[in-house]
């Protein structure tokens, strides 16, 4: 019995640890994506707006989006069922590329206002320690350690292979 509770744990764990992988990976360079728009006078107005917003119209702008992006992935998920495996896969991937570069900057934007409201406040402050605990169980699982190892050894071996290969170009340049 306590083989298949761990067993059990470790199916539910590892898409809850993926998801948590792809938000913690994608959450600050697509938020930075996002951020670097502000440099555009409308995209800045806008920011602006959003930073100005009272806390439950700072839960709307943060909240909308989101939900907007589910029926996109219903399309996808239509489209798989149907066969169009490759537009499927797209779709999905680019409306979760698209939603967390979206809820992570807006989060940015409406966090302090979100913050003001006591429910949202709680929840928050359960959410993150559970979500940092998480990601600190996967780092240190020995899937995450391997997968670690083997970047760091492809990387040094991609530097070295463009070494040799910048040294040969060099040479025949002379």
């Amino acid at each position: 019995m306590n083989f298949l509770k761990k067993v059990l744990k470790a199916l539910l764990f590892s898409p809850v640890a993926l998801f948590l992988l792809f938000e913690e990976w994608g959450w600050e360079p697509l938020a930075a994506c996002f951020a670097a728009l502000g440099r555009l006078p409308v995209w800045r107005q806008l920011e602006r707006l959003v930073l100005r917003l009272p806390p439950w119209a700072a839960l709307l702008a943060f909240g909308v989006p989101v939900l907007t992006l589910i029926p996109l992935k219903l399309l996808a998920l239509y489209l798989l069922g149907q066969g169009y495996v490759g537009a499927g896969l797209g779709l999905i991937l680019a409306a979760k590329i698209a939603g967390t570069a979206l809820t992570a900057r807006l989060f940015q934007l409406t966090h302090p206002a979100l913050m003001q409201m006591g429910w949202f406040a709680r929840g928050y402050g359960v959410w993150k320690p559970w979500k940092d605990h998480k990601l600190r169980q996967v780092r240190t699982s020995w899937p995450w350690r391997a997968g670690r190892r083997l970047k760091q050894r492809a990387k040094a071996l991609w530097l070295r292979g463009r070494a040799v290969f910048s040294a040969a170009v060099a040479d025949l340049r002379k």
